[in-house]
């Protein structure tokens, strides 16, 4: 299936035209003109509400959008990943991390790999469920009170995530902690004081050979084997990997196995056997709750309309922000501090899938692919970095994300929180011009040379575009609706500019180098030489690492 990508299309020529015919009229205009905004440029979907009246777009320039996934036969593509065909065409696989939300009898992918993903969940959730409450226990015969996630990229930050997201609901539970970079300093303090007799080590990763994954997982091995003995070895790890002769090799238990595909990228695997430190955290019930509401955003994005599909609306907008606003960067604002994570989670889905500059068709895409994402909590971020975004040159398209409750049950503060959303989302978009500030002036009675050296800093340009994104609360359903949102969006978004949204070349380009290069940072002199500036930069380090 191949089709020309958007920019190739009509209604993208259109785009630059309408970008043009707007540039002048602040977003704050475009409100005064219509009364009813918010209703033409809102959406309720999957239980959860989209209001993108602040973008500064107005309803030529969505009727001209909703005319670019026509154009790239987007549903036939979205079809054709349901069925299993082999979209990730660069890798010859299939991409299939929707199946990973099916329910029994639906037979996405097929009826071999449904019955496959059933089974395997059900496996990973009797191991889950025994692990938290008790019934699986450690070599001395005690329940497991910390576990340790091993893993990197699509491994960590996924589960890394949600674990926080969701942490009032992983109340009993053994404590979940993380362990990613390979400098190896999380580990440490997590080995200083844990109990070898009740840690659970979980070693995800697809080939068990993973640079980083491994060394912890050798790390954490010795660790145990230098306390317990290596017969406890068994009882002390689970895996997420196909490696099964790696996983003999290194010891772990043949019931605490669990199987990967290829036909799942890894920031799209937390779904499947990846979570399992989620589904200890949070229980069968909260995990079955988090796979249903992913898959309610997968029914709407399936059968829902263009005009009215959140996934693809979210996705539109960005483009319409990055292409024909140049708004190169996406800050993602969770109100809630339990969303902290988000916006590095979004980092690897968005930036990880859609950064890149080669089309399907094998030619160099002259458009811009992927936003840069980056963001914070919104309550800490406005007294940190919103000074940029409300008057900084550089300028960025905003997501901010609100819960209507809080998750710890604090309303008064939450209240706050609400507030403090809803009034930055206003200012981003009505700013402050200087017509309201020679006001602020009269009243004030400031008058002469301090008025005028005054006005222009007090000046807030306005039209800064930002979509809100709000829920009932957060819990396992929500956040596995809004995970599911941000996927279709990146899979929207890849269609339309004509790539592949599920390779990583570039990825395993610096993988390889850092194999290649460990040997000459263990012995630099005892090495071939590497690349010049690489050795001149070896040599010191090793001066440094072997002085007393």
């Amino acid at each position: 299936m191949r089709i020309a990508p958007g920019p190739r299309s009509a209604p993208w020529s259109d785009l630059h035209a309408h970008a043009e015919r707007l540039s002048a009229v602040p977003t704050r205009e475009l409100f005064e003109r219509d009364p009813g905004r918010f209703e033409r440029f809102s959406r309720r979907g999957a239980g959860l509400l989209m209001d993108f009246s602040r973008q500064h777009l107005d309803e030529m320039v969505l009727g001209r959008l909703l005319e670019l996934p026509e154009a790239v036969d987007l549903a036939g593509y979205r079809d054709a990943m349901w069925r299993g065909e082999r979209i990730n065409a660069t890798e010859e696989r299939a991409v299939l991390h929707v199946a990973l939300r099916q329910r029994p009898g639906e037979h996405i992918g097929g009826a071999a790999i449904a019955h496959e993903v059933i089974e395997e969940r059900e496996r990973m959730l009797a191991f889950a469920d025994g692990v938290r409450s008790g019934r699986i226990l450690a070599s001395a015969g005690k329940p497991f009170a910390l576990i340790v996630n091993i893993g990197i990229g699509g491994s960590d930050l996924g589960p890394a995530m949600a674990v926080q997201a969701l942490a009032h609901h992983a109340r009993g539970a053994p404590r979940c902690e993380f362990v990613s970079n390979v400098e190896g300093c999380r580990l440490a303090d997590l080995l200083a004081v844990a109990d070898p007799h009740t840690t659970l080590f979980i070693v995800s990763s697809k080939t068990f050979t993973t640079l980083e994954t491994l060394t912890h997982a050798q790390t954490a091995r010795q660790w145990l084997r230098e306390r317990l003995g290596e017969t406890a070895v068994p009882l002390h790890f689970a895996a997420v990997s196909v490696n099964h002769h790696a996983m003999d090799t290194f010891g772990v238990h043949p019931e605490h196995r669990f199987k990967m595909w290829d036909w799942v990228g890894g920031r799209f695997s937390l779904w499947s056997s990846i979570g399992v430190s989620l589904a200890i955290a949070i229980g069968r019930e909260g995990f079955l709750a988090f796979l249903e509401g992913g898959r309610e955003m997968d029914t709407h994005f399936k059968s829902a309309p263009w005009g009215q599909n959140l996934p693809a609306l979210l996705a539109l907008i960005g483009i319409w922000n990055i292409n024909f606003r140049d708004l190169p960067t996406l800050a993602v604002l969770p109100y809630e501090e339990r969303l902290s994570r988000l916006p590095a989670y979004l980092q690897q889905l968005e930036m990880g899938s859609n950064g890149k500059s080669v089309t399907l068709e094998g030619r160099r895409a002259d458009w811009q692919t992927a936003a840069v994402i980056w963001g914070g909590p919104g309550s800490n971020a406005q007294h940190s970095f919103y000074q940029l975004l409300h008057q900084g040159t550089p300028r960025a398209a905003l997501e901010l994300l609100l819960p209507a409750q809080s998750s710890c049950a604090s309303d008064a503060r939450h209240q706050l929180a609400i507030a403090s959303c809803l009034a930055q989302a206003e200012a981003f978009m009505a700013g402050y011009p200087v017509e309201s500030v020679r006001r602020e002036f009269e009243r004030e009675g400031l008058s002469g040379e301090r008025r005028e050296a005054l006005e222009p800093h007090k000046v807030h340009p306005g039209s800064r575009p930002s979509t809100l994104i709000a829920f009932p609360r957060l819990d396992p359903a929500t956040l596995g609706r809004l995970i599911a949102l941000y996927e279709h969006k990146v899979f929207t978004q890849g269609v339309i500019w004509g790539i592949n949204s599920f390779d990583q070349w570039g990825v395993e380009l610096g993988k390889r180098l850092a194999g290649q290069l460990i040997a000459s940072v263990r012995d630099p002199a005892g090495q071939p030489a590497a690349a010049s500036g690489v050795q001149k930069v070896l040599e010191q380090l090793a001066e440094w690492r072997d002085a007393p």
